[in-house]
């Protein structure tokens, strides 16, 4: 049975990893705070405490680890830390632990679209961990998801409010995924000789057709404001010119990705209309 480390496991995807391994796998957590992990501590083997970003801290954890699959990284900068400290470095920290260790494969979870989004700061250091992992003599499997069922909360959270603001005409295509279903995937593809995998959730919507699903689940009339594109721009410019980068960064990285199609493979059950649903009742 493979001894399988998932790095970032209190996280969306990480959670969902632990609960598909478990069964066929020995599963070890890696987390920095044991406290999150509660909630799901009957699906892991071993808990590792550690702090990614201090490469001191991980020394040995990977000793008699087949397979490491990380998902490291932070939407929302805190503690002081930058994209580069956590995307890129704390990512390359535990990759040089597995090459140390012997592992025989290292999984890293990017973003769909790296290439074309290289002014962000949060896909430059991606696309920086990308490049050294494809250099570390390592075998291993990048795998580029669209948006999660959990990142598109914020238009639900919108709909909740009476307006959802959309740019363009509101035609731009996504197919977000599942966690379970994205955790599935990668299950699959443990073993596949694919370097680079795109993946995406089992329907392609319009941002108007997910719109209505937010409206319609939280029981509002659908009222959508359409905002021109060349807003953006002096948007972005003006928040980067009065904010710090803890703050511009998730902005900048939520406006570029709904200013474009984000349409990946299609993979899975799970759909957002029910998600929605079910965390219209939440809210």
């Amino acid at each position: 049975m493979k001894n399988i480390l998932v790095a970032g496991a209190t996280g969306y995807l990480g959670k969902f990893l632990l609960k598909s391994l478990k069964n066929e796998y020995i599963t070890h957590a890696l987390v920095r705070n044991t406290d999150k992990l509660k909630d799901i501590s009957s699906f892991v083997d071993k808990v590792i405490e550690a702090d990614v970003t201090n490469p001191e801290s991980l020394t040995d954890i990977c000793n008699n680890i087949d397979i490491v699959i990380s998902s490291i990284g932070i939407t929302r900068q805190k503690d002081g830390l930058t994209y580069m400290d956590v995307d890129y470095q704390a990512n390359a920290n535990l990759l040089s632990e597995a090459k140390n260790a012997g592992v025989k494969k290292f999984i890293y979870i990017s973003v769909l679209n790296a290439e074309q989004m290289t002014d962000l700061k949060i896909i430059q250091a991606k696309i920086r961990f990308e490049n050294e992992l494809k250099s570390s003599g390592i075998n291993y499997l990048i795998i580029r998801p669209n948006g999660f069922f959990s990142d598109m909360k914020e238009l639900l959270n919108m709909a909740k409010k009476g307006t959802i603001y959309l740019f363009a005409d509101g035609e731009f295509k996504s197919n977000p995924i599942h966690g379970a279903d994205l955790a599935e995937f990668i299950i699959q593809n443990l073993d596949s000789s694919d370097t680079i995998l795109e993946i995406g959730g089992p329907d392609i919507l319009t941002q108007n057709e997910i719109a209505k699903m937010a409206f319609n689940s939280a029981e509002k009339k659908e009222k959508i404001v359409y905002i021109a594109l060349w807003i953006k721009n002096i948007f972005l410019k003006f928040v980067r010119l009065f904010s710090g980068q803890k703050s511009y960064g998730p902005i900048e990285f939520f406006l570029t990705v709904m200013t474009q199609d984000m349409v990946a493979p299609q993979f899975g059950t799970h759909h957002l209309s029910d998600f929605y649903k079910e965390k219209s009742n939440e809210l």
